[in-house]
């Protein structure tokens, strides 16, 4: 679709019918919802990730009926480039964003791909020259273990897939610029520092505070809150690892760790949802476009019939701000240049 104005996102909370109607007069979407109402959506301009859990106009909630979509607006002749990755491929997603626009990525959570960005991503070529921004799509909670979280692609008759990863590259026009921000609660605690030898999403061995030991000891022993996550600053960005379960030898993460990265447990918040909120009013003045928040926000913050001001989107199993993060809420600012 070819239009005058500038770039732009509609964002609302729709009916499959209504949807389905957008699809086929040709528009842009950025779709999340259920995959029963994912499921047999016509070939279309679209991309799409499964969670029932959004954060709409009138508050968070969870509904299995309804889809949340971003109509991409203000199209011209340089239009958006719809692309689906596996992981042998996934490491091009930076060098095939546009040079002045941005990238929405969409990756299904526990695939190969997603743990092959989560792990490869800050490395991939070019990466950090163009936004990149995305979610990772899930399941609802009581669906854990009996139904895998899957991806959409709008341009090959609406495939739903557990295995890849799909992308809408978005040029922008002259006169905008794109940025990538993100609402993070957590800053580094002042206990020991931990590191690791290797990355993965699960682990135990580790070295807290200079003495080899295990992590899954040292936080039962220590009664860690597991609402608190890893915090690692990346020259200043505090980058947030969840802890997902913590077995007997064993804790797994919603993101990786790396080796040769100090964390630390994070400082203890006293309200989450009254520092939610306070952190919340710093960001509610830029000119937000799109945005994702955490699952984990959703539910240690109570967002359930609250609203987060002009921040609505999907509630999702992860967030991309050019890398993978948790516990944060990211979203794109569109403004003229």
């Amino acid at each position: 679709m070819a239009g005058d104005g500038n770039i732009a996102f509609n964002n609302e909370l729709l009916d499959r019918e209504t949807v389905i109607q957008k699809i086929e007069q040709g528009d842009y979407l950025i779709i999340a919802g259920d995959e029963s109402q994912l499921e047999g959506l016509p070939s279309g301009n679209w991309i799409a990730g499964s969670i029932p859990y959004f954060m709409s106009s009138e508050g968070g909630l969870t509904d299995q009926n309804k889809l949340y979509v971003n109509t991409l607006e203000g199209i011209n002749s340089k239009l958006p480039r719809v692309t689906m990755y596996d992981v042998k491929s996934i490491s091009r997603i930076a060098k095939e964003s546009p040079e002045h626009g941005f990238t929405i990525v969409i990756l299904p959570a526990s695939s190969e791909v997603h743990l092959s960005y989560a792990q490869e991503a800050p490395d991939f070529p070019n990466m950090y020259f163009s936004p990149i921004i995305g979610w990772i799509s899930g399941v609802h909670l009581d669906q854990l273990g009996s139904q895998s979280p899957k991806v959409g692609f709008g341009p090959a008759s609406g495939m739903l897939t557990g295995s890849q990863a799909v992308a809408m590259h978005v040029p922008l026009h002259e006169n905008q610029v794109a940025q990538v921000k993100t609402l993070n609660l957590f800053t580094q605690g002042s206990g020991p520092a931990i590191s690791f030898s290797e990355k993965g999403f699960s682990t135990n061995d580790c070295n807290i505070g200079g003495q080899t030991a295990k992590l899954a000891d040292y936080i039962k022993e220590n009664n860690i809150d597991t609402r608190l996550p890893l915090v690692a600053d990346y020259c200043g960005m505090m980058v947030n690892v969840s802890i997902q379960e913590v077995l007997s030898d064993e804790v797994k993460l919603y993101a990786p760790v790396f080796p040769d990265i100090e964390y630390h447990f994070a400082t203890p918040v006293d309200n989450y949802v009254e520092a939610f909120n306070k952190e919340l009013s710093q960001h509610n003045n830029h000119a937000t476009t799109f945005s994702c928040n955490c699952i984990l926000n959703f539910l240690y913050s109570e967002l359930e019939g609250q609203k987060t001001g002009q921040f609505t989107g999907p509630m999702t199993f992860g967030e991309v701000a050019y890398q993978l993060v948790n516990q944060t809420m990211v979203y794109l600012s569109i403004e003229s240049s």
